[in-house]
């Protein structure tokens, strides 16, 4: 188990100090730009400080705070700051960060035909009227006044950063940019001076922006080296060419892919492998350097979330001068901290899920993470490792279930001082997590669990397997009941000898007849998706149905909905979208058309259900315990997010702790 997280022990290159332009970063470990909706209206909040105050104090080299808006006709999402108005919030966050010892460069840029109308009402402005993908909404073709209007926005918000107390700036040319959209032939078919020359909008705002802030301030951009549209876009090929022409006026450079077509490759999920990006930097680091020599440090960025593998990256494999590792801060904001402290092991790893720290959807989330449900709620969310002293009162505690929520609450009060032993009926930790990332092979989930391992023996926790129930009760010992899921109920008819197997009973390795399954999908989140892909990838026929217009509906979330559709048809899985399951025989199965009524069969010698599931029983032996804490499933069926979330308010409620409000709406009290 602990060999198994060597990936992230130790760290050489990566944490020594970085020049970049006129300053020196203590590391070259950055933690970058990303929506957060942590702000208040447009402007930045106490939240963002105390959100970018936690990663400094943990180490990281050079902070990049969230992309603000340059000119008031971008308004790409509801709490997506503005500059005019970003001043304080920058100040603030300059001058906690600094305390630290971490750089602060403020993040610039314009949505451009990738934005939003619904917020400002106002037509989109872009260089060429490109329609926008997702909405398809036709952007304003701009104006030479325009355009002049942004670059002047683009020097203001610099000038403004710098004398609000940043260390510099970042000008965005990579995913949701205005900048990108000029440069590229996807987005410019303009036949005037800005089109003629697509570089020339990017060269006139580095060259207002250097002009703004001057010598003493650095100027990064950031971008896109790929659009993954070499029909018309930028390609690995162009990008040499394209960043030699505008070096002259930055100090540093951040390498990312993705386009208006390919919104989700610029972080994707686990499904892509981490550092996808590092070949593509090394080229661009390469062309750079040609120019620049070592003056102009390059940045790479891609799912970089071990250790291992960013040391690689700036040492032996000479990809890169620094990498952003800012999924991985989210999941542990004291990683450089480890590192510097030789304790790499002791890392939380991120499981690039992308469940909770993409935020840029219509339920408008805080940014959180599903490892560490503390990030994003700095205000509100208390430290467990705070006000924890050697005489402080303790209580035996008793965890029953030994899934994340389990997990989490014995880590929490272990961590809190209080004697912890954890129960669990099956022969190994990790619940439906460690099952699921052994079907699916996606072996990053249970690095989760082996870190909660590690952890867990680490505080001396005792924890008893293969235990089905707990025969004695203590009025001594607290109790906290993570006990997990059972199969809900079904929603259509199973005939005598038909076969219908639930989704866990599947993962967990359940005989299947052979023939063609049918897997049936009402959530439309990652479990029915896995499965199908799991199936297939084993010889088998399969079809997903699914009430909804789309398959995996809920994966948009995460960025994985269109990349798993297409995986899905390149599969040969067939997809049933409006279709609701009415009944199982023993070799087919009867559908109907959610809007007709119309019923058809289907072959399927067994049906995979992976509906809503029910919270398991709780032993009786605790039955009716008014001080009985529960977690996770046991509460309500959810996700990996809520079970860690609610394992670690039950263990926090031991000592009477609970979360205060942060600016938010508190939701349900008892929580």
């Amino acid at each position: 188990m602990r060999a198994a997280r060597t990936a992230n022990l130790s760290a050489v290159k990566l944490l020594e100090p970085l020049v970049i332009g006129p300053l020196r970063a203590r590391n070259r470990v950055v933690f970058g730009p990303h929506e957060t909706n942590l702000g208040d209206g447009r402007s930045l909040s106490a939240r963002h400080v105390a959100y970018y105050r936690r990663r400094a104090a943990g180490g990281v080299g050079v902070i990049v705070v969230e992309e603000a808006s340059v000119h008031p006709s971008d308004w790409p999402y509801e709490r997506a700051p503005l500059a005019s108005v970003a001043a304080p919030g920058w100040g603030a966050i300059a001058d906690a960060c600094h305390v630290e010892g971490a750089l602060v460069l403020a993040a610039l840029g314009h949505a451009g035909g990738q934005g939003s109308s619904a917020y400002s009402q106002a037509p989109l402005w872009a260089p060429s009227r490109v329609p926008e993908v997702n909405t398809r909404e036709v952007p304003k073709w701009m104006e030479p006044e325009d355009i002049v209007a942004v670059i002047e926005g683009f020097a203001s918000a610099a000038a403004s950063a710098i004398e609000a107390g940043c260390d510099g700036v970042e000008i965005n040319a990579g995913q949701y940019s205005l900048v990108r959209q000029f440069l590229s032939g996807l987005t410019n078919l303009r036949d005037d001076e800005w089109g003629a020359d697509r570089t020339e909008f990017a060269r006139r705002v580095l060259a207002a922006v250097r002009s703004a802030v001057g010598p003493d301030a650095i100027v990064g951009l950031r971008l896109s080296a790929d659009e993954l549209a070499p029909w018309a876009g930028i390609t690995p090929d162009d990008a040499p060419r394209l960043v030699a022409g505008l070096t002259s006026s930055i100090d540093s450079l951040t390498v990312v892919r993705g386009s208006i077509f390919s919104t989700a490759a610029t972080r994707p999920d686990g499904h892509t492998p981490a550092g996808f990006n590092l070949d593509l930097v090394a080229s661009l680091r390469d062309a750079v350097r040609e120019v620049e020599g070592e003056r102009v440090p390059v940045f790479a960025q891609g799912s970089l979330v071990d250790s291992a593998q960013a040391e690689w990256a700036v040492g032996g494999g000479a990809r890169a001068d620094g990498v952003e590792m800012t999924r991985a801060l989210l999941a542990d904001a004291d990683l450089v901290a480890k590192l510097t402290a030789g304790a790499g092991d002791r890392i939380r790893p991120c499981i690039l899920c992308n469940q909770t720290c993409q935020v840029r959807d219509v339920r408008n989330p805080p940014i959180t993470c599903v490892v560490d449900p503390r990030t994003g709620h700095e205000t509100g969310d208390p430290d467990e490792t705070a006000n924890v002293s050697a005489g402080a009162a303790t209580v035996p505690v008793l965890v029953v279930g030994g899934g994340p929520a389990g997990l989490e609450a014995a880590r929490v009060a272990a961590t809190r001082g209080h004697p912890v032993r954890l129960v669990e009926r099956s022969s190994r930790l990790g619940g439906a997590v460690r099952t699921a990332a052994a079907a699916t092979g996606r072996e990053r989930l249970a690095a989760i669990i082996d870190w909660y391992e590690a952890e867990l023996d680490r505080l001396g926790v005792e924890i008893s397997l293969d235990t089905e129930g707990v025969a004695t009760r203590s009025d001594d010992v607290r109790v906290v009941a993570a006990v997990g899921s059972i199969a809900g109920d079904r929603s259509y008819r199973v005939d005598e000898g038909a076969a219908v197997h639930d989704v866990a009973a599947v993962l967990d390795g359940a005989t299947i007849a052979e023939g063609p399954v049918l897997v049936w999908d009402p959530i439309g989140g990652p479990i029915g998706v896995s499965v199908a892909e799991t199936l297939v990838a084993a010889g088998r026929h399969v079809t997903l149905a699914t009430p909804d217009n789309i398959v995996g509906n809920e994966l948009s979330r995460s960025g994985d909905l269109a990349p798993a559709n297409a995986r899905l048809q390149q599969a040969g899985v067939v997809l049933e979208r409006r279709t609701i399951l009415r009944s199982v025989g023993s070799a087919s199965v009867e559908l109907e058309d959610r809007f007709s009524g119309v019923t058809r069969s289907i072959p399927a010698v067994a049906v995979i259900d992976a509906s809503p599931r029910l919270p398991a029983p709780i032993p009786d032996v605790f039955g009716g315990r008014a001080d009985l804490l529960r977690a996770g499933d046991d509460v309500a069926p959810r996700t990996i997010h809520e079970a860690i979330l609610e394992g670690r308010r039950a263990a926090l409620a031991l000592d009477g702790i609970g979360r205060v409000s942060d600016g938010v709406p508190m939701g349900d009290p008892g929580h």
